[in-house]
């Protein structure tokens, strides 16, 4: 078994041009989410998979993305195993809204942290 500690960033070190790959479900990414960032529900991941290592391979490193950092954990660990480049953002999106970084909607309603 690896016990080597999951990769992770705050949310306030996240590169503007980063690829963030937002794995929450669509009813919280409706609410609110990082403009540009890949949205795969961890419910959909597996099958969705080659769409992701796509994303990494042209894009770089994955940073990782839920409500507060439990999944995306799950998921950058996963993607660390498969000899990808991922970071779990700590704290997920309450973290990101916290650290005042933009979010949007697709409706333009107001972006809000489900």
């Amino acid at each position: 078994m690896n016990f080597s500690p999951l990769p992770s960033v705050d949310a306030a070190s996240v590169p503007a041009d980063a690829l963030v790959l937002d794995v929450r479900e669509d009813n919280e990414w409706e609410a609110g989410h990082v403009e540009g960032a890949l949205h795969v529900p961890m419910s959909d991941f597996v099958a969705r998979f080659g769409e992701v290592t796509e994303a990494v391979a042209e894009r770089g490193t994955a940073y990782v993305m839920c409500r507060v950092g439990g999944r995306s954990a799950q998921v950058t660990q996963y993607l660390v195993q498969q000899g990808f480049d991922a970071v779990n953002i700590d704290g997920g999106m309450l973290a990101w809204d916290g650290a005042g970084r933009p979010m949007v909607t697709g409706n333009g309603s107001p972006a809000f942290v489900l």
